[in-house]
């Protein structure tokens, strides 16, 4: 992979500007290519410090052959014909390509075709064809044939069953017969056209979590990087936590930290400070921190190489001395954390998980609303619940080697009073476990 300085070498070659408002030409589009994100990289914030905590830069060619033969071994498994992917998380995990990742997540404007047996394809937004250039796995780039309403008004099913007949011709084409295909999310007017173009259409999320469950060693290569990213624009963030700062303006560090080392956007606002970290599930707000505050946290961020990192952490704000109160919640919350870790290992039942992990009367304490989750991408299957919920949600499994999962508590008085919300980042390997968030405790709450 290109390191941030030579690629900088590269653009310092060209000066040519791009037109937008003209069709590029093929010397411009190749240019174009050469200054795709993915190609860049992260950047030398993220690079300096990867180099001084000893890690390496992932081998990203590997780690998209290894997910795209994830997803086709998964669709053989189900017997399907192929996969359309709408989800820009699932386009990612796929194709390793890009564009408007969160607009496109509410606007059906980017998808993707991967055949079992065929191409993978890519139909892009409006003279965007350049941003796939980066990744071997992608054969061919199509504009998208868009059909919601944004762009299609009254015309969405003539539009639908444009882009239905496109699809079905593929399935024909690469499908050897078979006309069973995955979608992972489509409205009713293209499901309508593509079943009346006989197509037998199949849940296409499921064969996407159940792919994305097991990472390659690559993939964990990331994966400390991102986390090491996360790690370091905590510290920015707690350089800045002083009495008086308002819970979103602190929250404004950990995104700009992020995205200065590659990271991308952050997935929720969970921050707050005093007595709203109880109950938990406050959106950061305009609150005024306060000296001798609890401030609870979850990143949620998705960060460098569109990993997910999801750790937990709550601080004490100021020089004030922690109360009873809060060291008492704090403890046990740190005591779930540890006990809840410890015993992880391939082979554990989801049953099991649910069953006898660390836990408190749910009577008299809240609780988080999973044990533990799937980490990759985003957060991801598994969900292990608590007893409480399991006869409703719970599901079971085993903990697989090169599974990746977040290890969750929150604690705090039903009556009122502190609260405390802590997670992990954990690795399941081929004997054990290992935990690869490693952001330190709050000492002054354990003493």
């Amino acid at each position: 992979m290109q390191s941030f300085h030579e690629a900088n070498q590269i653009v310092g070659k060209h000066r040519s500007k791009i037109n937008a408002l003209q069709t590029p030409s093929e010397a411009t589009i190749e240019y174009a290519k050469s200054l795709v994100m993915h190609v860049l990289g992260p950047g030398e914030v993220a690079e300096r410090e990867w180099a001084a905590a000893g890690l390496r830069l992932p081998n990203l060619e590997t780690i998209r052959q290894y997910r795209m033969g994830r997803v086709r071994a998964e669709l053989r498994r189900q017997n399907l014909a192929g996969i359309v992917l709408y989800d820009p998380l699932n386009v990612r995990y796929a194709t390793d390509s890009t564009n408007m990742q969160i607009w496109v997540m509410h606007n059906a404007a980017r998808y993707a075709f991967i055949a079992t047996e065929g191409p993978a394809i890519i139909f892009e937004f409006d003279n965007c064809n350049f941003l796939s250039g980066h990744t071997s796995v992608v054969d061919e780039v199509r504009p998208a044939m868009s059909w919601f309403y944004f762009v299609s008004g009254d015309r969405i099913e003539e539009h639908a069953g444009l882009w239905a007949g496109e699809i079905a011709d593929l399935v024909q084409q690469y499908g050897g017969g078979n006309t069973r295909l995955a979608i992972d999310r489509c409205n009713r007017e293209g499901i309508v056209a593509l079943e009346a173009l006989g197509i037998e259409l199949v849940n296409g999320e499921t064969v996407m979590e159940l792919a994305r469950e097991i990472k390659c060693e690559e993939e964990i290569v990331a994966m400390r990087c991102a986390i090491e990213a996360c790690e370091r624009s905590m510290d920015v963030m707690r350089q800045h936590l002083r009495p008086g700062i308002m819970e979103q303006e602190l929250w404004g560090h950990l995104h700009a930290a992020n995205v200065t080392r590659g990271g991308e956007w952050i997935e929720t606002r969970l921050l707050s400070s005093g007595e709203r970290c109880n109950p938990w599930y406050q959106e950061c707000s305009s609150r005024k921190i306060q000296n001798g505050d609890l401030v609870g946290f979850d990143t949620d961020l998705i960060g460098s190489y569109g990993i997910c990192v999801d750790i937990s952490r709550t601080w004490l704000c100021g020089d004030k001395r922690p109360t009873a109160a809060q060291k008492e919640i704090y403890q046990m919350a740190h005591e779930q954390i540890l006990r809840n870790t410890e015993w992880l290992k391939p082979g554990l039942s989801y049953y099991d998980l649910t069953h006898k992990s660390c836990q408190y009367d749910p009577h008299e304490f809240r609780n988080y609303s999973v044990l533990y989750h799937g980490v990759g991408l985003c957060d991801e299957a598994p969900s292990i619940y608590f007893p409480e919920v399991w006869p409703k949600y719970g599901y079971d499994g085993h903990l697989e080697p090169g599974m990746v999962v977040c290890v969750e508590s929150y604690v705090g008085r039903r009556s009122g009073g502190p609260g405390v919300k802590l997670e992990d980042q954990i690795l399941i390997t081929e004997t054990g476990h290992e935990r690869l968030s490693h952001y330190p405790w709050e000492e002054v709450l354990l003493s």
